[in-house]
């Protein structure tokens, strides 16, 4: 008698699998080959700058990885956790703060984003760091006081941390109704589950590598995380690649002159999907407001261009449920607007 559970997947069976669990590969390997079919100089264009994104990130994928794989390893998870209980509008503002000034960007903040939902934390407290962190860091600090000015590169951290606490208590506020018990996709971390390490902390093993099973758990975690993040981030390079090539710059940018409410609006909704990074658009910006384009709606296109570009956005929807997805895309477009609004009306008085 042949023992069925040991033989081989049905290729049907297996086919699914593959196209299931492989998918976002697949469709990083199907674009390529179309377009080596359809336009070869582009095909390898947009795999030597995928290439090259993901070497520029490299060092803080790394460093991102390593917290992650260590705090799962060592247990310090829990403690990580127990930290964000209690105070939850604090932990907003802690949160929209380390966003503001992390060195982070948007793709090396993933683990640690994952690994802080399934441990628990509120989403509330990871939302606000989420919105804030694409947005500013230490060295765009420094460009956008050299291409604009000190005044727009201290307006725009403050969006930032703005744009963090906002989104950070409009999710807690939500969460209070009973929103989002599950944030986190199936099969990423443990969900909302993680909430168990707060209720019932294990002790932290600082030597996790004394022990043989927290060193192999360092390894799956650090593995795991590796692969998740090289199929979604060589996908968003891919297709971020395809807009920088097929769409200019001038087009996007051209329509944002005049004043009022409505280049501000046009600016917002113009940054979604942001081809362009923030390093990229900091010139561009900066040379349509010599041309006397409004403030406001520079400010606008910089924030929204931050939070939903390709890799941000695309960060949100591979880790997070759908619903959470569109709270976030919600949250970048009003809180943009509002930057812009609101720096608009700074200029004006001053």
């Amino acid at each position: 008698m042949t023992d069925t559970s040991l033989s081989a997947p049905a290729p049907r069976s297996l086919l699914r699998h593959v196209l299931r669990n492989q998918r976002v590969w697949l469709a990083s390997a199907l674009i390529l080959s179309t377009l080596a079919v359809v336009d070869t100089s582009q095909a390898l264009a947009s795999t030597l700058f995928a290439g090259g994104a993901l070497l520029n990130t490299t060092p803080f994928l790394i460093l991102s990885i390593t917290i992650a794989a260590w705090a799962n390893a060592t247990g310090a998870d829990n403690m990580i956790a127990k930290a964000f209980t209690g105070a939850p509008l604090l932990m907003i503002g802690l949160g929209a703060l380390a966003g503001g000034i992390s060195p982070f960007c948007s793709c090396g903040v993933i683990p640690l984003i994952a690994a802080l939902l399934a441990m628990g934390v509120p989403l509330s407290a990871v939302m606000a760091f989420w919105l804030a962190s694409p947005i500013m860091d230490p060295s765009m600090f420094v460009l956008t006081a050299g291409m604009l000015d000190l005044e727009f590169a201290v307006a725009k951290t403050f969006a930032a941390i703005g744009l963090g606490v906002f989104g950070g208590t409009v999710v807690h506020l939500l969460m209070k109704a009973g929103a989002f018990a599950d944030p986190l996709r199936e099969g990423i971390g443990n969900g909302g589950c993680g909430g168990a390490k707060i209720r019932a902390p294990k002790p932290v093993a600082w030597r996790f590598w004394a022990d043989a099973d927290r060193r192999a758990m360092f390894g799956r975690t650090a593995m795991s995380t590796t692969l998740f993040l090289a199929k979604w981030l060589t996908l968003a390079f891919i297709l971020e690649s395809l807009m920088l090539a097929w769409i200019p710059a001038e087009t996007v940018t051209a329509n944002l002159g005049g004043e009022g409410l409505l280049p501000i609006l046009t600016a917002t909704l113009v940054g979604v999907p942001a081809y362009l990074n923030g390093y990229a658009a900091l010139p561009l910006v900066g040379g349509l407001i010599d041309q006397g384009m409004a403030p406001g709606a520079g400010m606008a296109f910089l924030v929204a261009g931050g939070v939903t570009s390709i890799p941000a956005a695309m960060a949100v929807w591979a880790l997070a449920r759908p619903q959470v997805f569109a709270v976030y895309i919600g949250l970048s477009l009003s809180g943009a607007f509002a930057s812009g609004l609101l720096f608009q009306l700074w200029a004006s008085m001053t």
